[in-house]
């Protein structure tokens, strides 16, 4: 059963900000609109176009700048395409960034519960499922001190744990699984091979092709903005390297 449809989805940014409205110009900007600056604009995301199915996972690769974190921005809702068509049938659990939606003066245990709340969990749903993040982060001696003391790994850790655990229907993960030893690596592949067995979708940007090929049973490959390719991922793979 589809659960992403995204057809020629296309969003765009302005090139830079535009100067203060001042009064002068903005009645100027009435009088006469001709006179006015053009505003510029460049495409982040053009003509992008895919499909995912209930409890499939997609990798997502290409160069910086390729638009790979704007496609999960606009699938998470953050942004609207301003063309195309894009329909989401689930509800979705987002971690965009390492750091996202952490708090550093509180501690892991409280950003564990903010976070939640984020996500449109109540406090005792949450609560049911503290207990597993911590033991599945390998925090616990580290949860209740302030989130400004860890390291990049101990937040993605934590982060990953929170997603995995107050489960929705699409997971959106950025850049994540390359963290952590062999160990914490072999058990995040294990987890979301568990969440595909219960139907669950997921989403992840990487530039780590072992963590592309490892998990994913789709690929998409974007460049400046449009895509290259899409498919098994062994192949958009193989494209992708040939290129660079």
């Amino acid at each position: 059963m589809t659960i992403i449809c995204a057809e020629e989805v296309g969003v765009k940014f302005p090139w830079r900000k535009e100067r203060v409205m001042t009064l002068r110009r903005m009645l100027v900007h009435i009088l006469n609109q001709r006179n006015m600056p053009k505003r510029r604009w460049f495409w982040a995301l053009r003509g992008v176009s895919f499909s995912l199915n209930q409890g499939e996972i997609l990798g997502v690769i290409g160069r910086n700048g390729a638009g790979k974190t704007t496609l999960l921005r606009t699938i998470a809702g953050i942004y609207p395409p301003d063309e195309g068509y894009l329909w989401v049938g689930g509800t979705i659990s987002s971690l965009l960034s390492l750091g996202a939606g952490f708090q550093p003066e509180l501690s892991g245990l409280e950003n564990i519960y903010i976070n939640g709340i984020l996500m449109g969990f109540s406090e005792e749903e949450i609560k049911k499922h503290v207990r597993q993040i911590i033991q599945f982060s390998e925090l616990e001696q580290f949860i209740t001190s302030p989130m400004k003391t860890y390291s990049s790994g101990m937040i993605a850790r934590l982060g990953f744990s929170i997603a995995v655990h107050l489960k929705r229907d699409i997971m959106l993960i950025d850049e994540i699984l390359g963290v952590g030893d062999v160990k914490f690596r072999e058990k995040s592949r294990k987890k979301l091979e568990e969440l595909m067995s219960e139907g669950r979708t997921i989403i992840m940007v990487s530039h780590n092709m072992n963590s592309i090929l490892g998990f994913s049973t789709r690929a998409l490959w974007l460049d400046k903005g449009t895509v290259r390719a899409y498919g098994e991922p062994n192949e958009v793979v193989q494209q992708y390297l040939q290129s660079r």
